[in-house]
């Protein structure tokens, strides 16, 4: 007999986990640079309306599969639609790849926290990330970097040791101790930017509004773009932890402070982040457009730089900053180890131990072989491109054609069981937007990707690296899904 499921102890408990899934690294780097590209101040209304029409219409969809059928994504599925367990896989492969490279960005973002103490990147931050710390090389050399090396091992054994726990005493305890870590840090670093002489500057060009930008497709596009990437919706992470859910839980209300949150801890970033550059701008008298940058370039480059303009009081500001990248980091690798970790325990039986062991460690022995290496940088980009822009991306599309468009009988029942239980009731708008709205918004954000990678390929790397860690994690995506499907787990019961 199965051993019983795992529960959270409380509705409180499940929403700081899917807050501190849905606060990641990118929360903090990218949504500034995406709103300040887009619009700046009028970015927010496509960004808020997507969330409404898009995103949380997705979140609550995850939600209700994975609390009423009681599983992990590809469980979950199958007991829903019998044909659609391969979905699920495919989710939870994309999770899996998600976390090995996440893992080393994470270990960036450690050493960095150390590295500002004293500022010991020096003057010149582009060579001492690249060179230095990176030892980047141009073409594919599996070279040994034993700094590497170390911080992925850290960041492996943290993530595991909470992941072993489980539920309650691993992923909710460590959530319940970050989350609030978190803000305070997080706060502290808002508090000591606005200070900063040309703070303002910067918010004006974070804030300012370019309405004329609302009228761009792209613009409409990057906002609902952004939405999945920001809520962890669609590649069954909030599915996952929704199957650990209480049977009577309120599932809307929950939706709901969790997508606030997220947005509320997003735009908090960008005001901490523009003040910041805003100083850095006035400091170094160029224009904001020419500080800014978005992902790796902001936080390792740009930020240190920063830092460094402030003297020894930058010691703080950056301890600060790296030190949130690497919290945020850490509860969002254990949310998404927890996908494969459940699937495998509901397919074929498995105790927490091992599955932890044999998934966690075979993700950490991939993770740690590819990414101390000198070509480190180059299979994040790739990898991270590939996995986001069309691994999430068809996982979640593919969960909403095979309910909405395929098996539109299940939808009745999917409302009935969450109404029976949430405050917030849905209905004939929810179906409309996640039948109309947001799978033609991931269609049309797909088509674009593939379109551009078909033509153009990938940045400048050659394209027999873009074939191996680019179109070769999405052959293992499909082919490990069909095939993970056909396995007989133990159990099998729908």
């Amino acid at each position: 007999m199965a051993a019983p499921r795992e529960n959270w102890s409380s509705r409180s408990g499940f929403i700081l986990a899917a807050v501190g899934s849905a606060i990641g690294l990118g929360n903090i780097w990218r949504f500034p640079y995406v709103a300040y590209e887009n619009g700046g101040g009028a970015f927010l209304i496509p960004y808020l309306i997507a969330l409404v029409t898009a995103g949380l219409p997705l979140l609550f969809l995850d939600y209700i599969v994975g609390q009423k059928y009681r599983g992990g994504a590809p469980i979950a599925y199958k007991r829903m639609v019998k044909s659609a367990e391969s979905i699920g896989w495919w989710q939870v492969l994309v999770c899996s790849v998600v976390a090995i490279y996440y893992a080393s960005v994470l270990s960036w973002a450690g050493n960095f926290m150390i590295f500002s103490l004293g500022q010991q990147w020096g003057d010149d931050t582009e060579a001492f990330f690249f060179n230095t710390y990176l030892q980047n090389a141009d073409n594919l050399e599996f070279v040994f970097v034993p700094k590497l090396f170390i911080g992925l091992v850290v960041v492996w054994a943290l993530a595991l040791t909470i992941l072993y726990g489980g539920i309650k005493k691993g992923v909710e305890f460590a959530n319940r101790i970050f989350i609030p870590l978190l803000l305070i840090m997080f706060l502290g670093l808002v508090f000591q930017s606005l200070r900063l002489p040309g703070a303002v500057d910067g918010l004006n060009a974070f804030f300012t509004p370019n309405w004329g930008a609302m009228t761009d497709p792209k613009v409409w596009l990057a906002a609902y773009g952004h939405i999945f990437f920001s809520l962890s919706i669609g590649f069954g992470i909030m599915l996952t932890f929704a199957s650990y859910l209480k049977p009577n839980a309120n599932l809307t209300a929950s939706g709901l402070v969790v997508g606030l949150a997220n947005s509320s801890f997003e735009i908090l970033a960008g005001i901490g982040v523009f003040a910041a550059l805003g100083f850095m701008a006035q400091a170094t008298g160029v224009p904001i457009s020419e500080v800014v940058g978005s992902g790796i370039g902001l936080a390792f480059i740009a930020f240190p730089k920063l830092i460094s303009s402030l003297g020894s009081s930058g010691d703080i500001v950056g301890f600060l900053f790296f030190g949130s990248l690497v919290i945020a980091g850490i509860t969002s690798i254990i949310s998404i180890l927890e996908v494969p970790i459940a699937a495998f325990k509901d397919k074929f039986g498995w105790s927490r131990n091992k599955a932890v062991t044999i998934i966690g460690g075979t993700c950490a022995v991939i993770s740690i072989a590819l990414f101390s290496t000198k070509n480190a940088i180059t299979f994040v980009d790739i990898i991270d491109n590939f996995a986001n822009n069309i691994g999430i991306v068809v996982g979640a599309l593919l969960s909403i054609v095979w309910i909405t468009w395929l098996n539109r009988s299940v939808l009745p029942e999917l409302i009935s069981h969450v109404n029976r239980i949430s405050s917030i009731k849905l209905g004939k708008t929810w179906v409309f937007m996640l039948t109309i709205v947001t799978p033609i918004s991931l269609l049309v954000a797909l088509v674009l990707t593939l379109k551009s990678l078909l033509t153009e390929g990938y940045g400048d790397y050659p394209m027999m690296t873009q074939l191996i860690f680019g179109w070769g994690i999405v052959v293992i995506f499909a082919l490990g899904a069909l095939l993970l499907s056909a396995l007989k787990g133990k159990n099998e019961e729908i």
